[in-house]
């Protein structure tokens, strides 16, 4: 497989597709049946974090994607939390993200990618240096790229 093959980009789309069915799937089974919110949201950490994480010890994620993903798993909260009522102004508010984090206590989808990645980093400190992943991450290039935007070459 060479570098500039297209097949990280179809895993990629395949891969959103994928976690946009388990969404769909999981808010079809919370209309469908009334069930507890700590059970939604034991679906939702199993169904679609586990959809949405996999590989991703080796992907190379920028701000702009850390954002998109965060949003994502906002949406997903909000829609299993639902509006709350309030007593105070007698009316429904919908909860800000410091009250969702603070509610779920849980690592966001971002720290969890993090993790994954330095536990992949740790794993491949502790298998032999002949291996291929040790031998990647130590490689020394001996070429540099070209500053600018790259030649057109019909």
């Amino acid at each position: 497989m060479s570098f500039c093959s297209l097949e990280p980009c179809r895993f990629a789309f395949r891969q959103c597709i994928s976690v946009s069915d388990a969404s769909g799937y999981l808010l079809l089974l919370t209309r469908s049946v009334q069930v507890i919110n700590n059970n939604i949201l034991q679906l939702k950490n199993t169904i679609i974090d586990k959809t949405l994480t996999c590989a991703s010890e080796t992907w190379i994620l920028t701000k702009r994607d850390r954002m998109q993903l965060d949003i994502f798993e906002r949406k997903v909260y909000r829609r299993i939390l639902g509006p709350v009522y309030d007593n105070k102004k007698e009316n429904w508010m919908i909860l800000t993200n410091k009250e969702i984090y603070a509610s779920l206590k849980k690592p966001t989808i971002t720290e969890t990618i993090r993790l994954s990645r330095l536990r992949w980093f740790v794993h491949v400190q502790r298998v032999g240096e002949n291996r291929i992943p040790v031998r990647v991450l130590y490689m020394n290039l001996e070429t540099t790229r070209l500053r600018g935007r790259p030649r057109n070459r019909w």
